[in-house]
């Protein structure tokens, strides 16, 4: 879930209380990792853990737990092939816990990190009739389990928490940043696309008309364009303005500034062989032309629709980025 705070404390907001609910750790093939959540309310749910019979049965726990009104917190074991029927045959361990004004404090905070994709930790103490919750930042990233339960990793059976025990849950999957140039049609899509996808979106148009679309700030092309000149080496770049020339001018400096581990231009075979040419003019070498991907997308998917490209380039860039995690996994 793209922030499972702010959708908890929406349900707090409407005077609706909710519970949490954490995948602990995970044994054999499961459907979600250690750490995934998902806020379940008495009318509904956000995120997910998976989906099947594991989904309903845990939102339906969760939900009796609100009705109940006397536990604060429940875990739970689920061998997803005996009990479910679910052909993943592997086994997840759940915690499930209440939410209500009194989770306010620690959820804003959690919110906040993650809107500004600040590594955190989430600890919970488990005090008698209570958990004490509390956020605090990840100073260094190195690896680690994504839940441990007083230092060791959390295990899908065995040891439970007893009174005094800490678990401490890590919020530190990077997310790098996406500059997207352009609030047209398809730039549109793209940012519905990504709006729930492990990146940080920041969205830039020339045009005033763009200021009322939610997200798009609105600059000056020439402040556009230093923001393409500036981009960090992890960033990636779209480059889909409603003008070619805004388009080289970004692709020009963004090339020039050396940033972007992946830097996309809209357009056609033809576009892409006027900008190499004009680029190559302009004293731009062969392997930094390498660096610029036009067309964007997936070759396969051929579809000029708005909503098929914002796909295809979200799949385009998930698979670079997992391509990336799993190279820096092995240095």
């Amino acid at each position: 879930m793209r922030n499972w705070a702010r959708a908890a404390l929406a349900r707090l907001d409407a005077h609706d209380e909710a519970a949490l609910v954490t995948v602990l750790a995970t044994e054999g093939s499961a459907p979600r990792e250690a750490g995934t959540k998902m806020v379940v309310w008495r009318g509904g749910q956000s995120g997910t853990i998976g989906g099947g019979n594991l989904e309903y049965r845990v939102a339906d726990q969760a939900r009796r737990m609100l009705d109940g009104g006397q536990a604060h917190f429940a875990i739970q074991d689920y061998p997803l092939g005996p009990l479910l029927a679910q052909c993943c045959g592997g086994r997840v361990r759940m915690f499930l816990e209440r939410l209500n004004d009194n989770s306010r404090d620690w959820l804003t905070e959690a919110a906040r990190r993650m809107d500004a994709a600040q590594p955190f930790e989430v600890r919970t103490r488990f005090d008698p009739g209570l958990l004490t919750k509390s956020i605090a930042p990840i100073l260094a990233t190195e690896d680690g389990a994504s839940v441990t339960l007083s230092g060791a990793p959390a295990t899908a059976r065995g040891v439970r928490p007893e009174l005094g025990d800490v678990m401490v849950e890590r919020a530190d999957a990077p997310r790098p940043p996406l500059l997207l140039f352009g609030a047209g049609h398809v730039g549109q899509a793209i940012a519905q696309a990504f709006a729930p996808l492990p990146f940080r979106l920041f969205w830039y148009d020339s045009r005033p008309e763009t200021a009322d679309i939610p997200g798009v700030t609105v600059l000056p092309p020439d402040e556009i364009v230093a923001k393409a000149r500036s981009a960090s080496p992890d960033a990636y770049g779209l480059v889909l303005t409603h003008d070619h020339a805004q388009d080289y001018a970004l692709v020009s400096a963004g090339l020039a500034g050396g940033g972007f581990s992946y830097f996309g231009v809209i357009g056609s075979k033809t576009k892409r062989a006027r900008f190499i040419s004009r680029l190559r003019d302009g004293g731009f070498s062969e392997a930094v032309l390498t660096r610029m991907t036009c067309p964007i997308g997936l070759p396969q998917l051929k579809s000029k629709a708005p909503e098929v490209i914002a796909v295809s380039v979200a799949a385009d860039l998930l698979m670079r980025h997992e391509a990336a995690r799993i190279r820096n996994d092995e240095i």
